[in-house]
């Protein structure tokens, strides 16, 4: 398995598209139930192929990435060839960005000494999705791109 296995409640959310799956393979809904029961290891490897090929399409797609932490904002631009990173640091104690107020502080104070701005980027390897989703499982999620549109006017995006 190349990313990770689906949970339980987004198996679920997509299940015609895992009938779908099952039935480019030729698995009818009662091989499938069969295929459950009598051979749950074979069932695995059939939803650790559907995680991937999910997986690939989400990854392929993605433009934004964002991981957010209480003293500092990393949001991603997903270029074709590279990823650019906008990051912001809080130098300031008691400032928690994830929370309303000390986001407000943030957006109130973005001259203050202690906000600290840097841009960055940095080349894909080999396997560009495989970059993203150790992002993602590093606590980055994929967005629309808001905050770091919204950003890169006080930064020089490299």
């Amino acid at each position: 398995m190349k990313y990770a296995r689906l949970t339980k409640e987004q198996l679920e959310e997509l299940h015609p598209e895992f009938i779908n799956f099952l039935a480019t393979q030729s698995i009818t809904a009662d091989e499938w139930a069969t295929i459950k029961e009598k051979q749950p290891l074979v069932a695995e490897e059939e939803i650790d192929v559907f995680s991937d090929l999910v997986w690939e399409g989400v990854l392929t797609k993605a433009q934004y990435l964002e991981h957010i932490s209480p003293n500092q904002m990393h949001l991603f631009f997903l270029r074709e060839n590279n990823m650019a990173l906008i990051a912001i640091k809080i130098n300031k104690e008691n400032i928690d960005i994830t929370t309303p107020e000390g986001y407000g502080w943030l957006k109130e104070n973005l001259g203050d000494d202690d906000v600290v701005f840097m841009s960055a980027s940095k080349d894909y390897s080999e396997d560009r999705n495989a970059d993203k989703f150790k992002l993602i499982r590093e606590g980055a999620v994929i967005t629309r791109g808001d905050l770091y549109k919204w950003f890169e006017r006080f930064v020089d995006v490299k």
